[in-house]
């Protein structure tokens, strides 16, 4: 049996280490299965290699909805082998909707390199996307308790797909609420961080009571990622984030900060939203962010981050989880929620 994850952890950073190595050869090898056409797209999105599949060393993420995964299920006395068919299933489903959502945006750089599209083209980086998400099912599907596996990967599929419905729908509205905003993030961001957790306890033969403790700590984690996200999209250094300043401004993104400030009912959200009516030049992009801030975008933002990790310790700590699985759990869901990428 490999060594817990949870073992002698000290830092998030310990818990993501051990993670990348438990998760990356699985990954790799379920990779390996695509038809050469994908693979090729695949490894290359995930840094194994450039455009012509020379070996490269770029960086493939951060790994951390499988720590989640991983962690619960220690966390509810399983191990981590038995989940990593989940976690790597998890892995794959974010990185299906990072290739898809480049596509939808337009965004050009992905963790400091040309994203799927800009390099193989919309339509190759459409069906890599779809390629990791038949993947995903695949995957899972050779792992224990499969039937109870896929439907919860399923719906919360159909939720992620909702929400960056959702965010789509936005760019083309002008009144968009604060609430529709959040119940979209929740969608989109919220569902994945919940089913991540959720799939680890199940994993890791957790009680019913446990497995929904789980589901609402990733849920507030994965809301509190967001914003964390939001928040990097308009002020993030590119030199650190892996994409370009101002990113969600220049494409008019309805996010959070940004729906925060435009319903502030303040002079700067006024301001905000005359500037929102257009497509925004690059001279334009600096003005947004500083009204955005000044309309108390950025504030609403850290307070409710804040809020939010409260609110999944809470939740973890009703779900009595191995101690140190637990630890490993809350050492994540702060830095979740305090990041600079």
């Amino acid at each position: 049996m490999t060594e817990p994850v949870a073992a002698g952890v000290r830092t998030a950073e310990d818990v993501l280490a051990r993670t990348r190595d438990l998760v990356e050869p699985a990954l790799r090898h379920a990779v390996g299965t695509l038809p050469p056409s994908m693979r090729r797209v695949a490894g290359y999105h995930f840094g194994w290699w450039d455009a012509r599949e020379r070996p490269a060393r770029a960086s493939g993420g951060k790994v951390l909805r499988p720590a989640f995964t991983l962690l619960a299920a220690e966390g509810a006395g399983g191990d981590a082998d038995a989940a990593l068919p989940a976690a790597v299933a998890v892995e794959l489903v974010h990185n299906f909707s990072l290739v898809h959502d480049d596509v939808m945006d337009g965004d050009t750089v992905r963790r400091h390199r040309p994203t799927v599209w800009n390099v193989f083209g919309r339509p190759e980086a459409i069906l890599a996307g779809d390629s990791l998400l038949a993947l995903a099912f695949t995957v899972l599907a050779g792992g224990g308790r499969p039937a109870e596996s896929t439907r919860a990967l399923a719906r919360c599929v159909q939720s992620l797909l909702d929400g960056q419905s959702a965010d789509l729908g936005f760019e083309q509205r002008a009144d968009v609420s604060l609430g529709e905003c959040v119940r979209m993030a929740e969608g989109k961001t919220g569902a994945l961080f919940g089913c991540a957790c959720a799939l680890g306890g199940l994993h890791g033969g957790a009680t019913a009571e446990q497995v929904a403790a789980l589901r609402v700590f990733g849920e507030r984690v994965g809301l509190a990622f967001q914003l964390v996200d939001d928040l990097l999209g308009i002020w993030g250094d590119p030199a650190v984030t892996g994409k370009p300043v101002h990113s969600d401004l220049r494409n008019r993104k309805k996010s959070l900060p940004v729906v925060a400030a435009l319903t502030s009912g303040t002079r700067a959200g006024g301001a905000l939203a005359v500037l929102y009516r257009r497509p925004l030049a690059q001279t334009d992009l600096p003005r947004a962010a500083r009204l955005v801030e000044e309309a108390g975008g950025r504030a609403w933002s850290l307070a409710r981050i804040d809020d939010l990790l409260s609110e999944a310790l809470e939740a973890l700590r009703s779900a009595e989880l191995a101690p140190g699985a637990a630890a490993g759990l809350e050492a994540l869901a702060r830095l979740a929620a305090d990041r600079d990428r």
